[in-house]
This record gives structure tokens, sequence and C-alpha cells, in this order.
């Protein structure tokens, strides 16, 4: 009853707030972003919520990686080129084309440079929750995601929700944020790690 509450108040539109305004001035100038992550997913019935927490790197254009430490240690790399997904448990990457599978997803949002008009529609929100709330509605049909919702507290990235096109819910949040750190090429570059199962899916 606690989530199901949580979630109407989270989708619930009010009224317009400067959300488009915000948002394309926090990607002018973003190069580079880390941050800590928690990450609550909740199935379509609401009936099952599964928890995550990990790290997230971005540098523009086009490389990010999200590292995963709970509740199992797993790596999500994307090059520019390629996305592999490492699962340390079973030992085994799978890789695809980034461009195919990034179509309407939080990480086309924040990873591309093109103009964020170019990919979704965008609609002021006021939550009133003190926060700074946008809705994108992406504009490729063939996606998994079919809304996205990003906030903004005081100016920083603080919570991004997302609805998937089977109506599971996924939000996350994000603490110690850095805007424009000096990351290293090197941390968005795969290598295969010795012994694991490399499978195409592409």
């Amino acid at each position: 009853m606690l989530f199901t509450l949580l979630l109407t108040a989270l989708w619930t539109p009010a009224a317009l707030a400067d959300g488009i305004d915000e948002l394309k001035s926090y990607l002018r100038g973003l190069n580079s972003l880390s941050a800590d992550f928690r990450q609550i997913t909740i199935s379509a019935d609401g009936g099952q919520m599964i928890e995550s927490t990990g790290t997230f790197y971005l540098l523009r254009p086009n490389r990010f990686r999200w590292d995963y430490t709970t509740p199992n240690e797993q790596e999500i790399v994307a090059d520019g080129s390629r996305i592999y997904v490492h699962d340390k448990e079973l030992e085994q990457v799978t890789h695809s084309s980034q461009k195919k599978i990034l179509d309407g997803t939080p990480a086309q949002l924040l990873a591309s440079e093109q103009p964020v008009e170019d990919y979704f529609r965008l609609s002021n929100l006021d939550e009133g929750d003190g926060r700074t709330w946008v809705e994108l509605i992406p504009k490729t049909e063939d996606t998994e995601v079919v809304k996205l919702r990003i906030a903004f507290n005081n100016g920083q990235l603080d919570n991004l929700l997302m609805e998937d096109r089977f109506g599971q819910l996924t939000r996350f949040i994000f603490t110690n944020l850095k805007r424009n750190p000096q990351l290293d090429y090197a941390m968005f570059r795969f290598v295969q790690p010795a012994g694991s199962d490399f499978l195409q899916v592409d």
C-alpha cells in the first residue's frame, strides 16, 4: 500500500513548472558525470520490488557505465558503439549494438549531445514536492520505454522515473553527484574477463 501511494504521488501531474528549461540548461555544457544511485524497480501489478545500488559514470558523447554492487555485482559499459553487460555471478557477458537499444532510454537522454527534443516530446510538470519535474515521451515508437520523468533539486539531477511498455516502473535516486569530473576514457573500454561466456545478442 505504501508503494502504491508513493507511485500515485509521483506520477500524478499537477501545475506547470519550468522543468524543460532546467533540463536543457543542465545538459548544456555537460561533459561528464558521476553519481551513486539507488534503483527501485516495481512490477506492473505492484507485487514485486527489486532494489539495487551502485555507481554511475557518464562521458559525453555516448559513453557510460553502471557499476552495480547490490544485490548482485554487474557492469554495464557503453563504449560509444556497443553495450556490454557483465554478470559477475554468472560469469557471462552479453553485448549488442548501442544505437539499437538506447532509443528512448535515460542513457540516451544523458549521453547524447543532440538536442533533447530530437528524441523526446517534453512537458512541464509540478509534483508539489519542491523539485522541478519534466516529462519526456520518446518519439521512437518501437522502444521499450514509454515515459520518462526527471527531477531537479536546487539545480542538481535528483530523481529519474522510467515506465516501460509492460507497465514496470523504475526509479533512480542519485546522490554524491559530481558534474564534469575528470574521467579516463579507459573506464569506458570493456575488457573481456578470462573464463566468461561472451554472447552477442544482435
